[in-house]
């Protein structure tokens, strides 16, 4: 009996929880656009005041107005009928959307929507509220004006309502008073000017306006950065009324997706003088500087062993021979950079999220280069006297292997993407957000730099006769260069592993037997030897289209850094609401820089420490295989190309960006505060 006492009270909570979840909220009315209803955040009037706000839950595609609604439309209105004397204060409307159709430009809200407002009454005492509200409600192709009647019967007791979340998420969600400083130009630039605005935290920025005719409503904005802050190039609505102020809603978006939605209100002042832009000689001569850096990168030491034994081979008696192929070998390799760097312009421009390196992002590349470089290393070993890349066989030696010294130029840039040097990621940025002409002459200048050592050497008598000259020693060379490239194929086999999978491997070791078997079939002289080479040549390229890629999440984090968390902009976005600090690792597989930074200056124990002393999520992401996002939020760094770290401090403060080449102290300073560029 006294189990059924007990369940007494839970029964009746049972029956009563449908009006409990509507406890201050009234009737709701209905349309296939819209669900609209007046909720209050208290469960009873606080003396002769009450905070009220009418709730529109939109249906997909359909939209009201904002305070200013911009060309078109009309904002929300309410009127109190009862109690006698009661009256309402103005909607609160969190930041609108920006809406652009046939010229016209619009401000609207979507979603859930609550309207905020504070009612005014005669007395206390008040638990009743009638009320009428008219809104306009549209989508891009009409527009439906609705109206309610609305009845708010208030529970009673103390405390907040069941509504009252609804009220704090959106007094989250309302512009706040900005800290910045804002002048408007009588031409409409408006200037943005304080601490921690610049490029690298403010991506977008956006002003509405409260006063519908300050401004060409559907005008796009420009941003532009000036010293200490930004500005946004705004369009009067009336070219002949300059703008004396202007107030209204900015909404600011940094790298990250984390939006603030600030009020200003600018007065009449000339912006400071723009950024000077970099001169085109500058972002030249950093690329030239770029690619000569990368000479010292280890993805180009295989190739560098191709040319540095040609180069000793010619010696000092042949300097026009010399001379001639090292023209073909810069001529190589400023043509395989403009190719790279032209096909990535064109991908770009035809909205493909692509960056520098996209080529090591395919499994069927990796194991082209695999089975080059493997045969390269073959011919190194002495498995097989035709010449190798630097020469391509007697019968092209009385050209002076210029065909064989082109073929290394473009070798040697091909794989020399994935080690971007640390002057490159700005050039790089530049090539591809500039014009077509300046973009395709600075990937010129990088492939020049790479050949410029060689260049160098053969144009140079001087430097020329520092090489010892040819001799035995050049066999042992050789031989002893057939290891970096075996230890180069072992690293694109380890890059297949995570693109494609122990499948992946199996094919490219299937294909490096069958490449293998027909180099060795080319000693014979026989046409049936070298027909058989030529089938199993072709049976290699037949395995690539088995090559399937593994699944399109790639590693979720650093193998050498097990505390890392995968990225995503939602979770970034969630630790910079919550104040918290990150630190971004953008790395890849085939990134030699990379992982040497990630095992160097990122893995340590005492790295690891202070990452947990400061409460520090290390995220990474991942660009092994192609991710949108990624590339989406290296652009929005100006990178195009990996690796980079940022450091978010914690307290919402702007986030640093930290140099390619880490070292422990770099990161443990950052983290602690104290890190100075």
């Amino acid at each position: 009996m006294r189990s059924i006492h007990c369940l007494i009270p839970l029964f009746a909570l049972w029956l009563l929880a449908p009006i409990l979840a509507h406890a201050a909220e009234s009737n709701r009315v209905t349309s296939s656009r819209a669900t609209v209803s007046l909720v209050s955040a208290t469960n009873a009037a606080t003396g002769t005041s009450l905070k009220l706000g009418l709730l529109f839950r939109l249906k997909p595609d359909w939209h009201i107005y904002w305070s200013d609604p911009g060309d078109a439309g009309e904002p929300p209105g309410i009127t109190i009928t009862s109690p006698k004397g009661a009256t309402s204060g103005p909607f609160a409307y969190p930041a609108p959307h920006w809406l652009v159709a046939s010229g016209v430009g619009d401000y609207t809200e979507t979603g859930n929507a609550l309207l905020p407002f504070t009612l005014h009454l005669p007395q206390a005492g008040t638990t009743r509220i009638t009320a009428t509200a008219d809104w306009l409600v549209c989508n891009p192709q009409i527009c439906v004006p609705e109206h309610g009647a609305f009845t708010l019967t208030l529970p009673g007791g103390a405390g907040a309502s069941p509504q009252a979340p609804l009220f704090a998420q959106a007094a989250a969600e309302m512009p706040r008073p900005s800290p910045f400083h804002a002048t408007i130009a009588p031409d409409g630039i408006l200037a943005i000017t304080g601490p921690g605005l610049d490029r690298a935290a403010v991506r977008t920025a956006h002003l509405f306006p409260d006063d519908p005719a300050a401004i060409a409503n559907a005008a796009p904005q420009t941003l532009g950065f000036v010293k200490g802050g930004f500005t946004l190039a705004l369009h009067p609505a009336d070219a002949k009324k300059p703008l004396k102020s202007l107030a209204g809603v900015l909404e600011i978006t940094d790298p990250s997706g984390q939006t603030q939605a600030l009020r200003i209100a600018a007065q009449p002042g000339a912006p400071p003088p723009p950024l000077t832009r970099t001169p085109w000689y500058v972002w030249i001569g950093g690329a030239l500087l770029g690619g000569l850096i990368l000479n010292l990168m280890p993805c180009v030491f295989p190739v560098l062993a191709i040319k540095a034994l040609a180069v000793a081979r010619l010696g000092h008696d042949d300097r026009a021979r010399a001379r001639a192929e090292s023209l073909a070998y810069t001529a190589g390799a400023i043509l395989a950079m403009l190719a790279l760097g032209g096909v990535l312009l064109a991908l770009r421009a035809a909205g493909s999220a692509v960056g520098w390196g996209f080529q090591f992002q395919s499994p069927a590349f990796i194991a082209v280069m695999a089975w080059l470089i493997f045969t390269v290393g073959l011919n190194f070993a002495g498995a097989f006297e035709i010449a190798g890349l630097e020469n391509l066989g007697a019968g092209l030696a009385a050209r002076g292997g210029l065909i064989g010294s082109f073929a290394t130029g473009l070798l040697a840039v091909v794989v020399a993407t994935p080690c971007t040097a640390p002057f490159m990621a700005g050039a790089l940025a530049a090539a591809l957000a500039a014009p077509v002409i300046l973009g395709l002459s600075i990937f010129a200048a990088l492939g020049l730099g790479i050949a410029l050592p060689f260049l160098l050497i053969a144009l140079s008598p001087g430097i020329a006769r520092l090489l010892p000259r040819p001799g035995a020693w050049m066999d042992v060379l050789r031989q002893f260069l057939a290891f970096p490239m075996f230890a180069t194929v072992i690293w694109l086999l380890w890059v297949m592993a995570l693109e494609a999978g122990a499948g992946g491997v199996l094919i490219v070791g299937a294909g490096a037997v069958l490449i293998g078997f027909a180099v060795w079939l080319l000693r014979f002289r026989r046409r049936a030897a070298r027909s058989l080479a030529i089938v199993a040549l072709i049976a290699a390229a037949l395995l690539l289209p088995r090559i399937i890629p593994a699944g399109a999440t790639g590693r979720a984090t650093s193998a050498a850094l097990p505390s890392a968390v995968a990225f995503s902009p939602e979770t970034l976005a969630r630790l910079r609401a919550a104040g918290k600090p990150v630190f971004i690792d953008m790395t890849a597989a085939w990134c030699i820089t990379c992982q040497v930074n990630e095992r160097v200056a990122l893995a340590p124990a005492r790295v690891q420490a202070a990452f947990r002393a400061h409460h520090v999520t290390l995220m990474t992401g991942d660009w092994t295989r192609r991710d949108p996002a990624i590339t989406r939020y290296l652009a929005a760094h100006g990178r195009d190309g990996v690796p980079l770290y940022l450091f978010y401090p914690p307290d919402h403060a702007p986030p640093e960006i930290l140099p390619q080449i880490l070292t422990p102290s770099i990161v443990t300073s950052a983290i602690a505060g104290s890190w100075t560029k």
